[in-house]
């Protein structure tokens, strides 16, 4: 395994399981524009990619409905869905040892700046990361490479070789391509074998142990 010295992490769907909060935000804003939502499942979609791309993308909202819906979404969410949210088991304890072995970790996250504080500080993630790279609030960091490029400036990496960005689903995988690093599958949350192997990741582990285990060997 080549040896790393900065892990990147994304955050819904890799570090908490976040679907609940996001699926029942994104039905409340449909709802607004008389979209009925039946089975909450077919908006597994809208957890990870920027949401106002979700809206363009799989119902075909203009870029005026999008940014609308957006914010009807975070009506809901800033109030509720933020806090439907959970750390998968072992999650702190994985990020421990990885801190332990010598790792530099940052976060780098398509949630907007405010809301990824609420979710890092409400379930205390914070203390494992030297630095937070998440969306600007005011819409800047557009892409998933944009927040990764950020965040390895944050870092102040030289070296992108020394970095891997490690998330569940296909933008992750996409953004650390364009930002010019390595990319870890992790099939902890929403993202399949098959998307990850067809985005380009350059290995796929199913938990934070064989993680920890991949990252552990020599390189």
């Amino acid at each position: 395994m080549k040896r790393y010295r900065y892990l990147l992490f994304d955050l819904d769907g890799t570090l908490t399981d976040s679907a609940p909060g996001i699926l029942r935000s994104a039905a409340y804003a449909l709802q607004h524009f008389g979209i009925r939502v039946d089975d909450l499942d077919t908006l597994y979609p809208f957890v990870g990619p920027p949401l106002e791309d979700s809206f363009m993308e799989f119902y075909h909202f203009s870029e005026e409905d999008a940014l609308r819906a957006v914010d009807i979404y975070h009506e809901r969410y800033e109030r509720k869905g933020v806090y439907e949210n959970a750390p998968f088991d072992g999650v702190h304890e994985c990020l421990d040892t990885l801190r332990g072995m010598g790792f530099r970790l940052a976060l780098a996250t398509s949630k907007p700046q405010d809301m990824t504080d609420v979710v890092i500080d409400h379930f205390g993630l914070r203390r494992h990361f030297d630095f937070i790279g998440a969306r600007a609030n005011d819409g800047g960091l557009r892409t998933k490479a944009d927040v990764i490029v950020h965040t390895l400036k944050g870092l102040g990496v030289d070296d992108r070789g020394m970095a891997v960005m490690i998330g569940d689903r296909k933008y992750d995988i996409i953004g650390a391509k364009e930002a010019g690093i390595d990319s870890i599958g992790i099939l902890l949350g929403y993202g399949s074998r098959e998307e990850l192997t067809a985005a380009g990741a350059g290995s796929i582990v199913d938990g934070y142990d064989s993680l920890v285990r991949l990252l552990g060997q020599p390189a």
